[in-house]
């Protein structure tokens, strides 16, 4: 038996519980993990909530770090006692020992701490997706990320530096716009006090941006869509703020022929040789000092309620880990 944060309906954060579980049987293509971090991301609160709906009873959480304890028959690529972190489903991160699809698996460099792993895992593949895949940021270009020092907004501010990138971030607060600026964000517009459009196209010239990269949704959809240069793309990647409403496609002519995008993680590291490489480019890009893994909260694993307290209250900066 061991122990795992399960939830039998969705809700608030007190529906959380730690409860006892019964590991099934390994099978065949499959690896037992016993975890030593564990991330806390926001797609867990909507795993919660039921924005995306879940049979119940369901554990919880997508990323994690920790050694293999047991691997089953047709797994070759892993070991007993391997170094191993994933991203991405099936959920059940939130446990202290857990089976799952070797093929979700990656080994990790010695030079990665399992809290650094667990705590960039989603996030950093995230940021490789958007930064590298869905618009491919090029030294010189200007690009808007909003939530700049959350931890994805962390991560793509020194990383779209590092490719050469001015990096445009929207915070909520002083204290945050000073985070971002100390990791590679150059203009850094609180958005509660400024409006975001103006200052954008203020920073650039009047030209707007080629890419914005939006994890809020709702409260800033719209807006986003009026930073863009033409033919520039929006990418909605979140929706911390709620989802964003249905719009008339229509709109998107007048404002220069933009595009509009939903990724997911799951989409883009579908097939194991995109996992591979989105997680090798991670692995270089923090390795080389290029990127800081900033965890600046831990919390104890039965302890996840407060953690998503926090985390919907926007108490958190950077990444957060949960410790078994």
């Amino acid at each position: 038996m061991t122990y795992a944060i399960r939830f039998h309906q969705t809700g608030g954060p007190e529906v959380l519980r730690w409860e006892e579980v019964a590991l099934p049987d390994l099978k065949p293509n499959e690896a037992r993990v016993k975890h030593h971090a564990v991330g806390l991301n926001f797609i867990d609160i909507y795993h919660r909530t039921g924005v995306y709906a879940l049979p119940m009873p369901s554990g919880i959480g997508l990323e994690g770090s920790g050694v293999v304890e047991a691997v089953g028959g047709a797994v070759t690529e892993l070991a007993v006692g391997d170094r191993v972190a994933y991203a991405g489903g099936p959920l059940g991160a939130y446990a202290e020992v857990r089976n799952i699809p070797a093929d979700r698996l990656v080994k990790l460099p010695d030079a990665i701490n399992f809290k650094d792993a667990a705590s960039m895992m989603l996030k950093g593949m995230t940021a490789q997706y958007l930064l590298r895949r869905t618009y491919r940021v090029q030294p010189g270009d200007t690009i808007l990320i909003h939530a700049a020092a959350g931890g994805v907004g962390l991560i793509v501010c020194q990383w779209a530096k590092a490719l050469g990138a001015t990096v445009i971030g929207t915070v909520g607060d002083d204290a945050k716009a000073e985070l971002a600026r100390a990791h590679g964000c150059d203009h850094a517009i609180v958005y509660t006090r400024e409006n975001f459009t103006q200052r954008v196209k203020e920073i650039t010239g009047g030209a707007g941006v080629p890419v914005v990269y939006d994890s809020i949704g709702k409260d800033t959809f719209m807006a986003s869509l009026d930073c863009l240069q033409p033919l520039g793309m929006m990418v909605s990647f979140g929706s911390a703020s709620g989802q964003v409403p249905p719009f008339d496609i229509n709109q998107l002519a007048p404002k220069g022929s933009l595009y509009v995008t939903r990724p997911t993680i799951g989409t883009y590291t579908a097939k194991r040789a995109d996992l591979l490489q989105s997680a090798g480019e991670l692995f270089a890009v923090v390795s080389s000092g290029k990127v800081k893994i900033e965890v600046n909260q831990t919390y104890a694993l039965k302890d996840a309620t407060q953690a998503h307290i926090d985390l919907a209250g926007r108490k958190t900066t950077g990444s957060t880990v949960l410790l078994p």
